[in-house]
């Protein structure tokens, strides 16, 4: 969902039901999720529901995943260490 949200400037909630084999509902509650997270942005026109992407929270994600990377580094190395005393 989000690639397709980032794939349009605004894509309307019928337009991004169609893509999934899912209910409306359960796209509608995705959506919220997205929502409430900072990732989606609304906006009515008429009686249509526009969405997009909010990209800017996503630029923490390197952040994350260079912590947690390092961090799963040290720990498998000193797990590592630790077999091989065993095995000594």
């Amino acid at each position: 969902m989000i690639r397709l949200l980032a794939e349009a400037e605004e894509i309307p909630l019928h337009e991004l039901t169609e893509q999934f084999q899912m209910a409306r509902t359960a796209v509608s509650k995705h959506l919220t999720i997205l929502k409430e997270a900072g990732l989606v942005l609304d906006r009515k026109v008429g009686r249509e529901t526009r969405f997009r992407l909010n990209a800017s929270p996503l630029i923490e994600i390197p952040n994350w995943v260079a912590f947690y990377s390092k961090f799963w580094g040290t720990h498998m190395f000193h797990l590592n260490q630790l077999l091989e005393e065993e095995d000594l």
